[in-house]
């Protein structure tokens, strides 16, 4: 049988990824109908689409589409030229405000799949300009050098960077002189399968406020003996070309996981950390600090969890999955007294720096487990009127938010960034006599999949 079969498919709905998906009926080799399932990137629903199988006789494909032969009416010709190719976007073809309908749909469908009101999710908040919005980039080095983004389903491949319409211009411009820079000096990439070569990947992050931008270069080796040449003449470059560069790190990374881990850091030049801003609070960022990578949005986030909160001067706070305090210091001005709790270290130690940098006194950190955090400030600080959590993608947990009930904080405060997993974890508090009253998304993350919320539950019984 021939391995490639063209064939015309109508689009139905898209998948958890932002890929279209179809069915199509075919006969086998014994001339039974059999249904094919297609996950088609790039597609809209109730478009129609040419596209070429590899082995149809299997019963779920993936292939790009050969042609659109019936357009949906908010498709867009992709601003991007790798978009057809790179992962890093799968919605450039969309109109902006058929993205964020589908983002809307999307929390609805999670939230009445646990039995909640779809009523109750507001319209998502999207961006004026939703390009360019990301501070925060990490690019890979191919084996040959070149410095790139991972193309779309295939982590071996990199596609050559010459422009990312999704990061700020000056981060861009940065990244392709280091791209520059590594040609010059003829410096391997590291490859994966060989497990050999020098450079690993760039991070690069700019405060939208300050203007400072770090660049980490992780690599295998140090900087020193048959490298010193080129890492003098990266400082060079950078020093002269990019003032507003306060950070260059050298970062060790011998690891075989493909991560932007360090072993070991070296200060080319600058200091090992910048200065951003958000609602008029200083924080310092480290390269391996969470922090919003949207901040326009993220200031969005932060005003509509305070106005949803109601925070008042008498009340106690917790902050679970606090981080570097994005959240823990706007509210510290606005409550009696707050704890944060996060598991990592690192951002536990940011977050008392932050509130010392900022005059900000009634605070106070732990490093623990949620749960295990909770129970230990309970003891100590007594059950609060107000808790926000943030947890990340993969929710908080039934065992957390059962505990979160039993402490019966008056007003709970849910920053989410996954949809599904933030309506498994509201309706463990259904039981504690806890009511949704408002979810509100947020677009973080034009042309992706990705929407982050924020929802107000009041004890009520």
């Amino acid at each position: 049988m021939n391995r490639g079969e063209t064939m015309v498919a109508e689009i139905r709905q898209l998948d958890e990824k932002g890929s279209g998906l179809a069915e199509v009926w075919r006969e086998n080799e014994l001339g039974n109908l059999r249904k094919l399932k297609l996950i088609i990137p790039q597609t809209l629903p109730g478009e129609k689409v040419r596209v070429t199988v590899d082995n149809p006789e299997r019963k779920k494909r993936k292939a790009m589409p050969d042609e659109i032969l019936e357009n949906h009416p908010e498709r867009l010709a992709s601003q991007c030229p790798h978009f057809e190719r790179c992962g890093g976007c799968v919605w450039q073809h969309w109109q902006y405000e058929g993205q964020l309908k589908h983002k809307t749909d999307y929390v609805k469908k999670a939230v009445s799949s646990q039995g909640f009101d779809p009523n109750l999710v507001l319209d998502t908040i999207g961006m004026d300009n939703p390009w360019h919005y990301r501070n925060k980039m990490e690019f890979t080095f191919s084996p040959d050098g070149a410095l790139g983004l991972h193309e779309q389903g295939n982590f071996r491949e990199i596609i050559s960077l010459e422009t990312c319409l999704i990061a700020s211009k000056d981060m861009v411009a940065a990244t392709m002189e280091v791209a520059e820079w590594a040609k010059s000096h003829q410096l391997p990439g590291y490859n994966k399968d060989l497990h050999e070569g020098i450079l690993r990947h760039l991070m690069v992050r700019q405060s939208f406020a300050t203007g400072e931008i770090m660049l980490a270069l992780f690599a295998t080796e140090a900087p020193d003996v048959h490298l010193r040449e080129a890492a003098d003449d990266l400082v060079k470059r950078i020093s002269e070309k990019f003032p507003q560069v306060k950070s260059l790190m050298w970062l060790e990374n011998t690891q075989w996981a493909d991560r932007t881990q360090s072993e070991k850091s070296h200060i080319l030049a600058g200091r090992d950390f910048i200065y951003d801003e958000m609602d008029g609070y200083r924080f310092r960022l480290w390269f391996d600090t969470f922090f919003q990578t949207n901040p326009t949005q993220a200031q969005k986030l932060v005003d509509i969890a305070i106005e949803m909160a109601q925070p008042k001067k008498t009340e106690k706070m917790i902050d679970l999955f606090c981080g570097v305090g994005t959240f823990s210091l706007p509210f510290a001005n606005q409550v009696g007294e707050l704890v944060g709790i996060e598991i990592v270290e690192t951002s536990i130690e940011s977050a008392k720096r932050n509130a010392a940098d900022n005059g900000i006194h009634n605070t106070g950190f732990l490093a623990k487990d949620a749960r295990k955090g909770i129970d230990q400030v309970l003891e100590t600080f007594g059950s609060p009127e107000l808790l926000l959590l943030d947890p990340p993608r993969s929710g908080a947990g039934g065992k957390v938010m059962r505990r979160i009930g039993r402490a019966k904080p008056e007003r709970i405060v849910y920053v989410s960034c996954n949809p599904v997993t933030f309506a498994e974890d509201i309706k463990q508090l259904e039981e504690f006599g806890y009511t949704l009253e408002v979810v509100q998304p947020v677009d973080l993350f034009p042309h992706t999949v990705h929407v982050e919320a924020v929802a107000r539950l009041t004890l009520t019984k």
